[in-house]
């Protein structure tokens, strides 16, 4: 993990383990503690929902609900006064996009202007792929849709013709012309997600989704690259080239490369974490000096929670290795299909098997596990249990079972 590009760099500062990782867990809202209401938009009084998810900068957006959807529990996480229609007042009143990162997210409305570049430069790639998944059906679709959006209003993927009763492989999550043709032109740019039916996305123009002050804005290739890395380098406040790029996924290794090499020790500095060069922050050493002690209460999670999802950086910072096993077969998984760690105050403690099932009005805990050397005590198990509770809150069942 050396830092893999050339540059004059001045006197490394040298972090430990448990500072880098107090100052992660402060620069994406791990510190602020969960109990604190998140403040109403407008009183000027503390963080709001928006400015929380501004801070991240984007927020996954998961379709399992094992518990609750990855993008709900992410913010609860970080308050438990959170609740998910939160997250849908903020997007339907244009405060918030769906776009790609890394995977589908939630992102600040302000932002649109550095995804146009990311729409311009996988537009042709993307026609590629579709092309080659789809065939040239999907995309002849595209001019159609577009003038019926623009005529009808906003559609759903399920307003579209479905393959005919008996098709081979007619099921309703069939990529139809329509469905893939809707996605192309979400994924490019042309259209938006005006708002979910459900969980279903419900595409119009583009233009009449993000508000005029940010849909018109442009900004320069140049501008687009130096924001996209900064944004990268404040989120995980120390990294390689390929964490910066694959941060939002928006710049290529060289152009993250070229972005580091030319800036100034004002912008970036050298780090060493634990022996480990990376590239830090300017003011990296002042994050870790001003981060207050993350709260020692036990949270349980999202797998695609931002603090997570880069699994080798996890397994190095945290020791703690950790995969989702969704796609695994049964019989082949370590622990189970969907399963949450556990953090204590700057700790991975654990993990935890648990599901809310809905029909019965309760949040089922199937299995859970501490890691080697985290002794089990009352005092432990009291925290696990509120947590449970408050997660069977989220999730809008009334009790736990233990199975």
């Amino acid at each position: 993990m050396a830092v893999e590009f050339e540059r004059e760099m001045g006197t490394t500062t040298h972090l430990t383990r448990s500072e880098a990782r107090r100052a992660v867990l402060h620069l994406q809202g791990l510190t602020r503690p969960p109990g604190r209401a998140f403040a109403r938009c407008g009183t000027g009084s503390g963080d709001t929902v928006a400015s929380m998810i501004d801070r991240l900068g984007f927020v996954q957006v998961d379709s399992i609900r094992h518990v609750e959807r990855a993008h709900h529990m992410i913010l609860y996480a970080r308050g438990q006064s959170y609740r998910p229609r939160d997250l849908a007042r903020l997007h339907e009143a244009g405060r918030l996009f769906e776009a790609w990162t890394h995977d589908a997210s939630y992102v600040p409305a302000h932002l649109w202007p550095l995804w146009k570049h990311r729409f311009r430069r996988s537009r042709e790639r993307l026609r590629r792929q579709f092309l080659r998944w789809q065939g040239p059906t999907c995309l002849d679709a595209c001019d159609r849709l577009l003038a019926r959006i623009r005529d009808e209003g906003p559609v759903r993927a399920r307003d579209l013709d479905r393959p005919a009763r008996g098709a081979r492989n007619a099921e309703m999550w069939q990529w139809t012309d329509g469905k893939a043709a809707l996605e192309f032109l979400w994924r490019t740019g042309e259209l938006a997600i005006a708002r979910r039916d459900g969980f279903q996305k419900v595409y119009d123009l583009s233009s009449r989704c993000i508000r005029p002050e940010h849909f018109e804005a442009e900004i320069s290739e140049i501008a687009f690259i130096d924001r996209a890395c900064r944004m990268a380098l404040d989120g995980l406040g120390w990294a390689t080239p390929m964490q910066i790029k694959h941060y939002l996924d928006h710049v290529t290794i060289a152009e993250a490369k070229a972005w580091l090499a030319a800036q100034g020790d004002d912008v970036v500095l050298p780090f060493e974490v634990d022996g480990r060069p990376f590239v830090g922050r300017a003011d990296l050493a002042h994050v870790v000096a001003d981060a207050p002690e993350p709260p020692s209460r036990l949270r349980a999670l999202s797998p695609f929670d931002p603090v997570v999802r880069d699994r080798d950086r996890l397994a190095w910072l945290w020791d703690f290795d950790y995969r989702i096993e969704i796609y695994v077969s049964a019989h082949k998984r370590r622990w189970g299909y969907y399963v949450f760690p556990l953090l204590e105050g700057e700790r991975m403690i654990g993990r935890i098997d648990m599901r809310a099932d809905r029909s019965a009005d309760t949040l089922e805990v199937r299995s859970f596990w501490l890691e080697p050397g985290v002794r089990w005590c009352a005092g432990r198990r009291a925290q696990l249990e509120a947590e449970l509770v408050r997660q069977s809150r989220l999730s809008g069942v009334s009790r736990v079972t233990w199975l």
